[in-house]
């Protein structure tokens, strides 16, 4: 991953935290500084991933790396979330 990638993928990471989210049925009771941070690391998987697929240089908007990620997120929220709610 080049660096430009890397700070793409941290930029689309905090929308894509927030789509993650709205993706997830339910209530989620995690601060959102959490679901921003689940984004980040969603994206920079997602990208990885993609990459590994062969479908993170396509011509246009990268559909399907951005569907990987909202995936990473969403299935990162509801993980978290399941977790930070039974702590409290």
């Amino acid at each position: 991953m080049e660096v430009t990638g890397f700070f793409t993928a941290i930029i689309i990471g905090l929308i894509i935290g927030a789509l993650g989210r709205l993706v997830v049925p339910g209530k989620q009771s995690i601060p959102i500084w959490l679901t921003l941070l689940i984004g980040v690391v969603a994206a920079i998987l997602g990208t990885l991933v993609a990459g590994v697929l062969g479908v993170d240089e396509t011509a246009g908007v990268d559909w399907i790396e951005l569907f990987i990620q909202v995936v990473f997120a969403a299935i990162g929220v509801s993980l978290v979330a399941g977790a930070y709610g039974r702590r409290r």
